[in-house]
């Protein structure tokens, strides 16, 4: 059986999104992407903080103000860094998800990206806004465990 084989791209992951919403559900989309655009994500210049995706009326997946920095060795002026991106999943799927984000307060969040066989990914969650008091209980209990993890392994004489 070969090894398999190690991507040198890296994994690009949202750590804001995690904090800003509740992730409920998770999906795998494609993304239709420039040359430029591929090569960019390949160096890890990306930021997904501000990110959103939506569905636009003709059902179609868009993601808006996701920052993809310009390639250094591109021709001048190859893409636009925060251009809206067309998104790849099947009908059924972007039904489900027009479901979902039906409600007040809940939007589709870009998770990550990444690459399966040369292909770029992006994984969009479904979350649900959070407050600052979920924000600070989810803190507090961080905290509990690392202090409870952290006197578990004391050595005892």
């Amino acid at each position: 059986m070969a090894a398999k084989a190690k991507s040198s791209a890296p994994r690009i992951v949202n750590r804001r999104a995690r904090h800003d919403y509740h992730v409920t559900a998770k999906l795998e989309v494609g993304l239709v992407l420039l040359g430029s655009e591929v090569k960019s994500i390949r160096q890890g210049q990306v930021s997904l903080a501000e990110g959103y995706a939506r569905i636009e009326p003709d059902q179609q997946l868009y993601l808006y103000d996701v920052d993809i920095g310009a390639y250094q060795h591109a021709a001048a002026g190859a893409h636009e860094p925060k251009r809206r991106r067309k998104l790849l999943a099947h009908r059924k799927q972007i039904r489900e998800l027009a479901a979902q984000t039906g409600t007040k307060g809940t939007t589709l969040v870009p998770l990550a990206i990444y690459f399966v066989r040369g292909r770029a990914k992006l994984e969009l969650g479904v979350g649900q806004g959070r407050r600052g008091h979920d924000k600070r209980r989810d803190m507090e209990t961080k905290a509990h465990k690392h202090e409870m993890r952290k006197a578990m392994t004391r050595k005892r004489l």
